[in-house]
């Protein structure tokens, strides 16, 4: 133990670990519809709301000092397609939800993902022709999607995709739209938390 005492560095990478509220995001889950609060079966203890019973769990969120959501939707089969267009339709469920949640709870941190897969009627991440992941296409869509979830109030786009060059492109697509202040957050960061324990 002494010598892992000696340097700073060394004491800072065995130290204890705590964790406090700030560290914390709460996942919240979206669909669309009105009146819902249903159980994630998958996930005892998680529901997913329609955008109009949302605001409630994000003020609980808020309330606890947890500094801010990530929200996450469930696309009604009907709104999928091979392109997923819901994806970039600024009245889609997630994006009405991150209305509602910063009218309601302005000064809580909202986070999005960038990706496809829960629009596409394939469920990949990508458009997909002759068997291939368009790369080029998908980020071009990536950036729309993204831009349109910062128009709604999000604060934070996550890319949890795999299409290259994605993060410069997205950075462009958002500054040119004047979404300078929108931050990405490394899918890296959100692989290695409590998320994916």
């Amino acid at each position: 133990m002494r010598r892992n005492r000696r340097d700073a560095w060394t004491r800072r990478l065995v130290a204890e670990n705590r964790l406090a509220v700030d560290d914390l995001i709460w996942p919240i889950f979206v669909r669309a519809g009105t009146d819902l609060v249903e159980p994630v079966d998958s996930m005892p203890g998680q529901f997913r709301h329609s955008p109009d019973r949302i605001v409630a769990t994000v003020k609980q969120a808020y309330e606890r000092g947890i500094p801010a959501v990530a929200i996450f939707p469930l696309v009604e089969p009907g709104l999928k397609d091979p392109i997923g267009s819901e994806a970039v339709n600024p009245d889609n469920a997630l994006c009405e939800a991150v209305r509602r949640i910063k009218d309601a709870v302005p000064d809580i941190g909202v986070i999005c993902d960038a990706a496809l897969d829960p629009f596409t009627s394939h469920g990949h991440d990508g458009v997909i022709e002759n068997g291939y992941v368009q790369n080029d296409v998908t980020v071009e869509i990536l950036c729309r999607q993204s831009v349109v979830q910062a128009e709604a109030g999000c604060d934070v786009i996550a890319p949890s995709d795999m299409m290259d060059g994605r993060i410069g492109a997205i950075r462009k697509a958002l500054d040119a739209e004047g979404h300078d202040h929108v931050r990405i957050l490394s899918y890296a960061a959100k692989y290695a938390s409590a998320y994916f324990a």
